[in-house]
């Protein structure tokens, strides 16, 4: 599925947030705390066109290197060139080929809730981080309250699914999209499960009333 929408999926991910994503993308680099260790080692994960990898990657102070890490590679392909930083690795988030203790931060945007187990993926990424390293997860959340709820499930279950498939010319990507953020844990049970998986200092904000959630802890 990743596959078959890679080639318009930056275009669409731009439109059907209303650029919105951007921003979102700029606050989860923020709160990785990067500029104290500028020259380290960091990870993306499910890191698909490498916008989230490149946006660290890019900041004129940062002086290390990002690993970029999805296991649909056509969607790493279309982002190789967004950042000199940035480099792109083949790889299943929950079976990572990293050594214990290897990196100094990991993000994951909106890819979290595609695991098929989120616990296991967890306690990889606590695997991977250095103890005291922050990790980072940006993911799609339903907090948001009426009227604006009615309002965004509308715009997700009916306008969205439609200008995906009409753009992507894929017919169940953008079902899926909908579907997948309702399977999503609450912040609360999320926030738990960080907290299980080896992580302390959780925290959740939301972004944009709630439409989605910046998760941040440190390795413990």
């Amino acid at each position: 599925m990743f596959t078959a929408i890679a080639p318009r999926y930056d275009f669409l991910n731009h439109v059907l947030s209303l650029n919105i994503d951007r921003r979102w993308r700029r606050r989860a680099v923020a709160a990785l705390g990067w500029w104290e260790n500028p020259g380290g080692v960091y990870v993306d994960l499910c890191a698909g066109t490498l916008d989230l990898a490149a946006e660290l990657g890019n900041q004129s102070r940062f002086a290390g290197r990002v690993i970029g890490a999805d296991f649909v590679v056509p969607m790493l392909e279309r982002g190789v060139h967004k950042s000199p930083r940035v480099r792109p690795v083949g790889a299943d988030a929950l079976q990572l080929p990293f050594r214990d203790d290897r990196f100094d931060g990991c993000t994951v945007g909106f890819g979290v809730r595609n695991l098929t187990d989120l616990g296991a993926g967890l306690r990889e990424m606590a695997r991977i981080l250095r103890s005291g390293g922050r990790l980072v997860i940006l993911e799609f959340t339903d907090q948001s309250r009426w009227p604006l709820r009615g309002l965004f499930r509308f715009y997700f279950h009916q306008v969205l699914p439609r200008i995906g498939r009409l753009v992507s010319r894929h017919h169940t990507a953008y079902r899926y999209l909908p579907a997948s953020v309702e399977g999503f844990p609450s912040p609360a049970r999320f926030v738990s499960m960080m907290q299980e998986a080896g992580f302390g200092d959780v925290n959740a904000r939301p972004l944009t009333l709630g439409v989605a959630t910046l998760f941040s802890g440190t390795r413990t």
